[in-house]
């Protein structure tokens, strides 16, 4: 099990990074769309966080996308 949560943290912080970028916005301007720390955007795009589910919409909210958009490919 904690294979898979870790595996689904590093993937969908890798989607994360991949709007961000395509959206030309800095961790620190995600940060502000989604009222979420600078850190903690970073720390999402490692995997080093298991988000709530409040903050995954609030991330797929300021990044213009779904939430399942972010989780695509993740099992």
């Amino acid at each position: 099990m904690a294979q898979f949560s870790s595996d689904a943290r590093v993937l969908f912080g890798r989607a994360v990074k991949k709007r961000r970028l395509k959206l030309g916005l800095s961790q620190e301007r995600l940060g502000e769309l989604a009222d979420l720390h600078r850190t903690y955007i970073a720390d999402v795009e490692r995997g080093a966080r298991n988000l709530s589910l409040l903050s995954i919409l609030k991330i797929a909210q300021a990044l213009r996308t779904t939430p399942s958009r972010l989780m695509e490919g993740i099992r």
